[in-house]
């Protein structure tokens, strides 16, 4: 339930470069918004994958920590957003209540034994909150456990799990409950059926003048080259054979004819080689950039080139003899005009 990615985002500032983030989305139509949150945060070691949760049941004891940010009736989100109010009903708090726990039991067994299951919701009710932990502690192995709460933060700790009222906390309403499996077993025999379109020499020398020198490896998945980094390939590869992937590592671009075309996702990741030449643009010129609109800028040079603003990457330009292409992404484009 991982779109729009905040949760995802911030998962991955905590885990190490060596970890893998796996953020999945069981909506099609919000997986894109996920996919490009998580490219704007720049990280190779994330899978984005479209899935229902019961497609993750083959992956049985692989997970050390799995957070369930579940569907919820939303009325912890009354002050931010008033519509949030009109759509709220018992009704739809019991519709939640059954979703949630369905979504639990599908992608529990995914979990190894020991492993973290960390819940949580954007609801004040009981039935979504309480009563699902103490449905986990009757139906499921699991402990529940308690957390080193902080009295400042104002936190409020419930039967089960944690409050957080939008009075006292800075933020919206939330609940949050963490338990720790207690049966299974802690590995997962992992077979894997997917053939790697790996690049050749030619075209690994060509890529290889765009990106840091880290140990990365670099596939072809329709067309594209997805740098992803060696330690971690042999996971994502294995999970490819099992879930929809919607994007991996980071997308570097594509080779054609031993020419580089870079993606936008390579400016937004750590990966980018730091001697690609970059044009710093000002204010006004970019917005004009991210609405996708004609720059004039000054360059000293033809061929592709970043653009930056305040020393941050914004995406690529095409620099011609008697022009300049603007190859920002027209989906993540500004459509509203200032002012």
């Amino acid at each position: 339930c991982a779109a729009p990615g905040g949760k995802s985002a911030h998962i991955q500032s905590l885990i190490s470069e060596d970890s893998l983030l796996v953020s999945n989305e069981v909506i099609r139509s919000r997986v894109n918004i996920l996919k490009d949150n998580i490219i704007k945060w720049g990280a190779g070691n994330v899978v984005v994958s479209n899935n229902d949760p019961k497609d993750f049941t083959k992956l049985e004891n692989y997970f050390d920590v799995i957070v369930v940010d579940a569907p919820c009736s939303g009325s912890g989100l009354f002050r931010r957003d008033p519509e949030a109010i009109n759509e709220w009903s018992e009704n739809n708090v019991q519709l939640c209540s059954q979703r949630q726990q369905r979504i639990i039991a599908d992608v529990f067994p995914a979990l190894k034994k020991n492993g973290i299951l960390i819940y949580c919701t954007c609801s004040y009710s009981k039935e979504e909150d309480e009563d699902i932990c103490k449905w986990m502690m009757e139906e499921l192995p699991v402990d529940n456990c308690r957390l080193a709460i902080d009295k400042i933060w104002n936190i409020i700790e419930s039967s089960t799990g944690y409050r957080f009222w939008p009075d006292k906390v800075k933020g919206e309403g939330f609940f949050l409950a963490c338990f720790k499996k207690t049966e299974g077993d802690d590995r997962i025999m992992k077979k894997t059926k997917q053939k790697v379109d790996s690049l050749n020499k030619n075209e690994i020398a060509v890529i290889k003048n765009w990106v840091k020198k880290k140990s990365a490896r670099f596939i072809r998945y329709h067309d594209t080259v997805y740098a992803i980094a060696e330690k971690l390939s042999d996971e994502i590869t294995f999970l490819s054979d099992h879930l929809q992937i919607v994007y991996k590592g980071v997308a570097t671009g594509l080779i054609i004819r031993d020419k580089f075309i870079p993606d936008h996702a390579l400016a937004m990741s750590h990966l980018l080689a730091e001697t690609i030449p970059a044009i710093q643009l000002d204010y006004n010129m970019s917005i004009k950039y991210l609405q996708k609109k004609e720059i004039q800028t000054k360059a000293d040079r033809t061929g592709w080139q970043l653009v930056q603003f305040n020393g941050h990457n914004l995406g690529w330009i095409n620099v011609l003899p008697n022009r300049i292409n603007n190859y920002y992404p027209k989906e993540l484009r500004i459509l509203k005009e200032s002012e």
